[in-house]
């Protein structure tokens, strides 16, 4: 017999030869999706076992002895006082299940198909982690598992109180807060008068960029601010090289406060992604901020492991990622950059299965010129090799995904001076106008799927929606030509200057936005 949230179906039955069964549903968390997980309890007359299946890793292996204790110290009959063999499966077979947010679900099939308790499972969900004395402890991955709630048609989930204030970011779910197996027990039997109070979500809070760091505390780079300002409105890469000390560390942290609030969409989304990574604590209203250090390894930066699990360039999805010390990566992380800058996203590949993990944000570089950084000075002392060896880490495919190239020279000390300190909160200005550009550019992809910035578009956007002169055309194919700008720089230079004209409130790229695009993409390394 087959039962689900669709059919309905009985919560248990018995057969012949005294086996009972039973069924509960609970979610596998991953991304871009989480999984429906159907949990199977058989309970069959013999000498006692406990076993689950279902490629089980060893954390939900574990469940047996973390709901067996769970189950006696609730005041009910622990499974391994039965002369019961007790199956446990985890539906579908082929389906990796990692972590523990099967205990709840796991208990309740067992309890089930006991005939301890009864009620009627379809329709709910159940995830969470229980102690040995019974409570619930929070769980990875809940907006996931919520999400997937709502798109099978569930219409009540039960979680730990811990993680409730996540899951009720998705509308259209009844979320019930659970602090122990004694309570949801409670709360399931109809005879019972207790209930658990269904979760209200908090209203969404304004937020109020914090940041260490202020474009006010930067003394002069004008233009390195400049180029932020651009890079932070169309979400452009950006690398910014200059000599050691002179603020390009700096102005990295400045330019996560210049980016706008996530919409809504893009919140559950990336806090879907960092709740599965657990480097989480609630929602994420704001465009995230991840410095990998150099050391890095490709798995840390790009994703992968035995079971594929997302990297720092997934992290940083809707965000920013910072490579300080850019050509210090090691030379095959660095050219690794290359799915997450073009497509967006990066697919990993291993022996136990293919993931493909969404890497949309806007990367931002600091390098020096040489090793020492102090090339074109008397101070350098790299040796000819040793400075094209430095440079040559950057591979040119790599080099023409970066949009701008910003020189950050040094700053005399008279602009150092504690007199010259600007007052005025420069990155709220800042701020303002890349808000308004940003707003021009929703308008203007209204409707487009996965297109919300410049950075986004694609040669078909670029011919029927950037607003292209003639002569800002001609002004870009001449500078192409003797630039010997590649197909992708081409493209690329065209959604810069998109990005200048918004900022300008232009309707249309004109050559002065076009000239100034172009001298982005020129660089002396």
């Amino acid at each position: 017999m087959h039962c689900g949230p669709a059919d309905g179906g009985a919560a248990w039955y018995n057969v012949a030869m005294g086996s009972n069964f039973a069924r509960t549903f609970g979610a596998q968390p991953s991304l871009p999706h989480a999984h429906l997980v159907s949990v199977e309890a058989d309970l069959a007359r013999g000498l006692h076992a406990f076993s689950i299946v279902g490629l089980p890793d060893k954390a939900v292996e574990e469940a047996r002895d973390r709901v067996a204790s769970a189950i006696k110290n609730s005041g009910l009959i622990s499974p391994k006082s039965t002369n019961k063999k007790i199956v446990i499966s985890l539906a579908p077979a082929e389906l990796k299940k990692e972590g523990a947010a099967f205990d709840l679900p796991v208990a309740l099939s067992y309890l089930l198909a006991a005939e301890d308790v009864d009620f009627e499972p379809a329709g709910k969900l159940f995830a969470g982690e229980l102690a040995l004395d019974g409570t619930l402890r929070p769980i990875r991955g809940t907006l996931s598992i919520a999400l997937l709630a709502r798109e099978k048609k569930f219409t009540e989930l039960f979680i730990p109180v811990e993680n409730a204030d996540e899951a009720a970011l998705v509308s259209g779910i009844t979320i019930y807060p659970v602090r122990s197996l004694t309570d949801i027990l409670a709360h399931l039997d109809n005879k019972n008068e207790f209930a658990i109070a269904a979760h209200v979500a908090t209203p969404r809070k304004e937020s109020g960029y914090e940041s260490d760091v202020s474009l006010s505390d930067i003394r002069g780079q004008d233009s390195a601010k400049r180029g932020l300002e651009i890079a932070a409105a169309g979400r452009h890469n950006i690398a910014l090289y200059g000599p050691p000390g002179t603020g390009k560390t700096m102005l990295a942290r400045a330019a996560a406060a210049l980016l706008p609030d996530l919409s809504d969409d893009e919140m559950i989304e990336v806090t879907s992604i960092h709740s599965l990574a657990g480097t989480n604590d609630g929602a994420v209203f704001r465009p995230p901020f991840r410095s990998p250090h150099h050391t890095s390894s490709y798995a840390s930066l790009i994703g992968g492991g035995t079971i594929p699990r997302p990297g720092e360039v997934t992290l940083a999805h809707r965000g920013l990622l910072f490579l300080d010390e850019f050509p210090e990566f090691h030379r095959d992380v660095v050219n690794a950059l290359r799915e997450p800058l073009e497509d967006a996203q990066v697919s990993v590949a291993r022996a136990r299965g293919t993931a493909t993990f969404p890497a949309n944000f806007m990367l931002v570089a600091a390098l020096n010129p040489c090793p020492c950084g102090k090339y074109g000075t008397r101070e350098c002392r790299c040796m000819p090799h040793s400075i094209e060896k430095y440079r040559r880490k950057i591979s040119g495919p790599v080099a023409d995904r970066i949009d701008m190239w910003v020189q950050v020279g040094d700053m005399p000390p008279e602009t150092l001076a504690i007199k010259h300190r600007r007052t005025d909160d420069q990155s709220k200005i800042v701020r303002e106008r890349i808000t308004k550009a940003r707003d021009r550019q929703l308008a203007r992809f209204k409707g487009l799927k996965d297109i919300s910035t410049n950075a986004d578009m694609g040669p078909k956007e670029i011919e029927s929606r950037a607003g292209l002169t003639q002569k800002a055309e001609d002004t870009l194919v001449g500078a192409a030509r003797s630039m010997k700008l590649s197909a992708r720089g081409y493209h690329r230079t065209i959604k810069l200057a998109r990005t200048i004209a918004d900022l300008a409130e232009s309707e249309t790229i004109e050559p002065a936005h076009m000239l100034e695009a172009l001298q982005y993409r020129q660089r002396d390394l």
